[in-house]
């Protein structure tokens, strides 16, 4: 079952892409996470759906950031463990990066990725707070390939042994629901806020329904007259919302020229 709107924390996939919707806290946590300075952000959405190809697995984004230099930043908030983390962060990767190059382009046109998986628990098993991860020469452990692609996994559950005191913050905050730190103190303010804005909250409700209906019709092909035209309401609200139309195409079924017209 759906959590209630107001029982909502960061932990949530839905608060926490409307959080790090915020550009200073999205900057902030990436500079903490990766311990550097990133540029100043060019694009941010959340949401974001992208598929490989007509055939293949199509994915759906929670934040995509872009800073003034090019590279991109992919977030994803995970809570529960499937197993499946580094196949995914593969996947997501390939996805990315065939999404972005465009036909006729050199292959050095491919910006600097980072792919950052925030989990509540313990996707690698050895216990550390971060597990980053670049591609190396096996024969020396030296010589990295640069192909100028990263990779972060967050261990929430081990935040007493993170040596930044604003990313242990952080990381206890999404183990406990603690806030003790400013950086956490203001991501709360804004959780409050997004709780009390009636439009994010009719967001939820017709997400939440709406994921209902998909599972329940087992996101077959074809429908009954009635359901087409309830799909349509659907994807007229979602659009109105603001939502991506190739993810409303995505979750609904309908063409994204039949959204378009709507």
């Amino acid at each position: 079952m759906r959590k209630s709107f107001d029982d909502l924390t960061i932990a949530d996939d839905f608060m926490f892409c409307k959080v790090m919707q915020d550009e200073a806290i999205c900057k902030q946590f990436l500079e903490m996470v990766l311990a550097d300075k990133i540029g100043k952000i060019a694009y941010l959405s959340s949401q974001n759906a992208i598929a490989a190809g007509l055939e293949a697995k199509s994915i759906c984004l929670d934040i995509l950031v872009k800073d003034e230099n090019g590279k991109t930043y992919d977030i994803e908030m995970q809570v529960a463990n499937e197993h499946n983390i580094p196949k995914r962060m593969r996947y997501y990767q390939a996805a990315l990066d065939i999404s972005f190059l465009d036909k006729g382009l050199h292959y050095k046109a491919l910006n600097d990725s980072y792919i950052i998986f925030v989990c509540l628990f313990d996707a690698i098993g050895k216990g550390k707070p971060l597990y980053t991860f670049e591609n190396v020469c096996l024969e020396d452990r030296q010589t990295f390939l640069q192909d100028g692609a990263k990779k972060v996994i967050i261990n929430a559950q081990a935040f007493s042994k993170a040596e930044d005191i604003e990313l242990k913050g952080f990381l206890e905050y999404l183990e406990t629901g603690t806030a003790n730190t400013e950086y956490t103190g203001r991501i709360e303010t804004m959780i409050e806020a997004v709780k009390h804005n009636e439009q994010a909250r009719r967001e939820y409700r017709f997400m939440s329904g709406f994921e209902m209906d998909a599972r329940e019709e087992g996101r077959s092909e074809g429908f009954s007259d009635g359901a087409y035209q309830t799909k349509l309401e659907t994807a007229k609200a979602f659009k109105r919302l603001g939502f991506d139309i190739a993810k409303i195409a995505e979750g609904t079924g309908l063409s994204v020229e039949e959204i378009k017209a709507l």
